[in-house]
């Protein structure tokens, strides 16, 4: 069984959406980040950067940190979403999200919508990146239907993080790739559930 400790945000969207897709059992643990519980020691020492999401593995009292390193773990022992001969592909995607997408739409966040007018400098920045991710993500689902071919690991990563298109102001609609990747995968039914369990009421924004 697989213990998530998590909290109500993109990337722990991602484990929840991916135990889902997986049809693995699972339970889940609210760390309540607003009250600093991640810093808790007990919790650090599964987490030593004080971050969520961790899984622990009840089958083999494994743990792990990081949304990438558990997707790829799931994907591993599931068998499902991260096939083999396709993971160095998976692979680029999954990172790219990991160390650009979401990093950079999080300082989207932090200025453009939880601080606006404290930083003209860095509005403008990120919301030029976030523009400059949305063009470039709308570029390959030009060509492909999913970020690395068929539905895996890098799309379940990225979608929670575009589901806060509202918060962005870049207009989804405006790239009809990336809102038609977006479309169907809101409208799978372990997204769904896997997307509001920590918050009933949040509903995934339509485009």
């Amino acid at each position: 069984m697989i213990e998530i400790l998590t909290a109500n945000t993109p990337n722990g969207k991602k484990i929840t959406i991916m135990c889902e897709e997986i049809g693995f059992e699972y339970k889940v643990t609210k760390i309540n980040i607003y009250k600093d519980e991640q810093f808790n020691p007990k919790f650090r020492a599964i987490s030593p950067f004080s971050k969520i999401p961790v899984i622990i593995d009840h089958d083999n009292n494994t743990s792990l940190f990081e949304s990438g390193a558990i997707l790829m773990y799931l994907g591993e022992k599931s068998g499902k979403f991260y096939p083999k001969d396709e993971r160095h592909k998976i692979n680029q995607w999954l990172m790219g999200q990991m160390g650009y997408v979401g990093p950079m739409l999080g300082q989207h966040h932090q200025f453009h919508h939880y601080n606006p007018g404290k930083s003209e400098w860095g509005e403008k920045r990120y919301f030029k990146i976030a523009k400059t991710i949305y063009k470039d993500l709308d570029e390959r689902l030009e060509k492909s239907k999913f970020l690395a071919g068929d539905y895996s690991i890098a799309d379940i990563a990225t979608f929670p993080w575009i589901a806060r298109h509202e918060w962005h102001d870049v207009g989804l609609k405006n790239f009809k790739n990336l809102s038609r990747w977006y479309r169907d995968i809101s409208k799978r039914e372990a997204v769904i559930k896997g997307f509001d369990l920590l918050k009933r009421e949040e509903k995934i924004p339509g485009v």
